[in-house]
């Protein structure tokens, strides 16, 4: 104990500026977590969350009565799987592709360019997509008929929005998910570059046996924290860009829009926080599961 005191003593001033972060996390993570009880209740506002009568499983029923949860689960397992594996691909080569220019005013031009998707909300994305998918005036419509091709309508065609949400998704997120790659880049000792090219590696030698290599540890740690959502949808962009069109909810429905389809105009909140505990279960296992997996492969790599 007097130990512990002392390294507190003598790190008091990193402490202090590490106080905020925890009293945030506390405050905003562990107190709210009290409520998750409110899942096996039918909550009243008059007796209060732990004054309410228990309701055991019920609130968990009209999640489990339609054939679709299985459905909607896969579907949101599988979209957040494929966004996490295509971004992550996408934003090493976008820091191994910064690093590697030269022209300093064409590095910083295509880098503003790369990030600003990041700040453009899914309101303006929609926007976009109707620019170049519109059947009557898109872009991508306009080009397949000079070149002789029928037009494409993605608002009746729901096979060609796995695709294309990965797409948007990838566009929206990829610049600014790049940054952490980019900060791993500069800590490698450049001394491993200058050995190379003395022993006469080109640039693609360079990049696949050093810089690739180095980005590892950082790639499997990203992923690891975006397994932690991977039972939760961007609820942004699908509600934008598919909203209620029943025509496309076969391949592009998931857990969220189906929560919130189900709770439109309701409230029971013990149904809500069944749903939300539903996917956060869901995230707890799924986390674990990769963890121990990188632990049997490289233990070094694991989060715990």
């Amino acid at each position: 104990m007097k130990r512990f005191l002392q390294k507190c003593t003598n790190y008091r001033y990193l402490l202090l500026m590490l106080l905020p972060c925890m009293l945030f996390v506390i405050v905003f993570n562990y107190i709210p977590m009290a409520g998750v009880v409110l899942a096996f209740k039918n909550y009243s506002y008059k007796d209060g969350i732990f004054g309410s009568a228990w309701a055991g499983w019920n609130n968990f029923k009209f999640l489990f009565l339609t054939d679709k949860i299985w459905t909607l689960t896969r579907n949101t397992l599988l979209y957040n799987l494929a966004f996490i594996i295509v971004e992550l691909i996408l934003e090493i080569g976008v820091a191994v592709l910064m690093n590697e220019l030269s022209c300093r005013w064409f590095k910083k031009t295509f880098q503003s360019f790369m990030f600003l998707p990041h700040f453009i909300s899914w309101v303006v994305a929609v926007a976009v997509v109707q620019v170049l998918f519109s059947y009557e005036y898109g872009l991508v419509n306009e080009i397949a008929v000079l070149m002789g091709l029928e037009k494409l309508n993605v608002s009746t065609n729901p096979d060609i929005w796995p695709a294309l949400l990965i797409m948007l998704h990838a566009w929206k997120k990829v610049g600014y998910g790049s940054i952490v790659y980019m900060a791993a880049i500069t800590s490698i000792d450049p001394a491993l570059y200058e050995a190379a090219a003395m022993d006469g590696a080109n640039i693609w030698q360079r990049i696949f046996r050093i810089t690739i290599p180095q980005l590892v540890p950082t790639a499997i740690i990203m992923f690891l924290l975006s397994a932690g959502q991977i039972f939760r949808g961007d609820f942004g962009m699908f509600y934008q860009l598919v909203g209620n069109n029943g025509v496309l909810l076969k391949t592009t429905d998931i857990l969220d829009m189906y929560i919130y389809r189900a709770l439109s105009g309701s409230t029971n909140l013990g149904m809500t926080a069944a749903a939300g505990l539903y996917q956060s279960a869901l995230c707890f296992v799924t986390i674990l599961l990769f963890n121990q997996v990188i632990r049997w492969i490289q233990p070094d790599y694991s989060l715990f």
